[in-house]
């Protein structure tokens, strides 16, 4: 392999021992080269090689491929690739590898949509704003666990903040002693001093994504981490404003080195998960509920339950909202149709009944 790329170039960009693996056992397309994957466009694919950026567009043979695994070619991924014969043109990408690993969402209609693939750590943002959201949180927490991706929460505009102390403790409270792996700092992210307090996290060769709603401050933090407005660390430069938009995800260089994908905010995170990983993301649940009175305890209004004695009820009402969709989601297309149907129905019931109590009451 090394015929045709720096390896070393590669894992600065974060290739990893797996990744390698998996384009040795892969049929390497003919003059194909590696690249990953840092912007997806419309019509296009920005890729870097560990020296450039590469813009390319997915052979006929790949869309097909995924056409048929109903999957798409996300920021994070690595392809085979192969350049254009002229440099006025854009090249092609042949193949992709199979993914560490994958961050997916549901769409309204119950379909797929990958967010970013092949990465280390997540990094959760929240505001110490009216963005500061609990159970939001949770979202998120489940949608990095189900990556396996080490998870960072970076409570940005502490500065705007009475008691950044305080918030930290109650998402400490929150999370339980049963996520102790979880990391929770308080941060201004405009200021030298948040990339100072995330540098342990941010190695050659590390792969981090910005996770967050929107106006949580992700932009105004990769910037600092990225050095945006001042030396360019990107893989992706910034655009010709000279300014970072997030109106896609990008890949981009932090000035220690790592590889940072900022991310727009996600409005509405419908989880792609199943019951299994959630109750990973929730160890504490899994753990008390075998101490349950019941075996089929629900941890509702059933007497004995170690559960809802435990666990605070903010976080317990979170689980339980998530599991519902969870086991929602497990449902076949037409299941689901009729169950939201059932429930438009049962609004428009109740709506009809409030209408008419009302010119009962006049």
């Amino acid at each position: 392999m090394q015929d045709s790329f720096d390896l070393r170039a590669l894992r600065d960009i974060g290739l990893s021992h797996a990744t390698v693996q998996a384009a040795l056992a892969q049929h390497r397309p003919e003059g194909a080269r590696l690249a990953r994957v840092v912007e997806v466009q419309r019509d296009h694919l920005l890729v870097h090689d560990g020296d450039d950026t590469h813009a390319v567009v997915p052979s006929s043979a790949l869309r097909t491929t995924l056409e048929r695994e109903r999957d798409t070619l996300v920021v994070g991924d690595w392809v085979w690739w192969r350049p254009a014969a002229s440099d006025l043109d854009r090249g092609w990408a042949l193949a992709c590898l199979p993914a560490r690993n994958r961050l997916t969402r549901r769409d309204p209609a119950g379909g797929r949509q990958g967010l970013v693939a092949n990465i280390d750590i997540a990094l959760v943002v929240m505001g110490l704003d009216h963005d500061f959201n609990l159970r939001r949180l949770d979202r998120f927490l489940v949608l990095a666990h189900s990556a396996d991706a080490r998870v960072v929460v970076v409570l940005t505009k502490a500065d705007a903040c009475a008691d950044a102390d305080a918030a930290i403790a109650r998402v400490r409270e929150h999370v339980g002693d049963a996520r102790d792996d979880i990391v929770v700092l308080a941060v201004d992210a405009r200021t030298p001093e948040a990339a100072q307090a995330l540098a342990p996290w941010l190695v050659r060769g590390a792969t981090l994504v910005t996770l967050g709603s929107s106006g949580a401050g992700k932009t105004t933090l990769a910037n600092t981490l990225t050095g945006a407005g001042s030396t360019t660390h990107a893989v992706r430069s910034s655009d010709e404003r000279g300014r970072h938009t997030t109106t896609v995800r990008t890949l981009r260089r932090t000035s220690g080195g790592a590889c940072l994908i900022d991310t727009p905010g996600l409005r509405q995170l419908w989880l792609d998960v199943d019951a299994e990983t959630l109750n990973g993301a929730f160890p504490e649940i899994g753990t008390l509920a075998l101490q349950c009175r019941y075996r089929t305890c629900r941890h509702g209004q059933e007497p004995g339950c170690a559960v809802r004695e435990q666990v605070p009820p903010a976080r317990l009402v979170s689980f339980q909202k998530l599991l519902r969709e969870a086991n929602r989601e497990s449902e076949d297309p037409f299941q689901r149709r009729r169950n939201v149907a059932a429930i438009k129905q049962r609004t428009r019931d109740n709506r009809a009944r409030a209408v008419a109590g009302t010119r009962d009451e006049k």
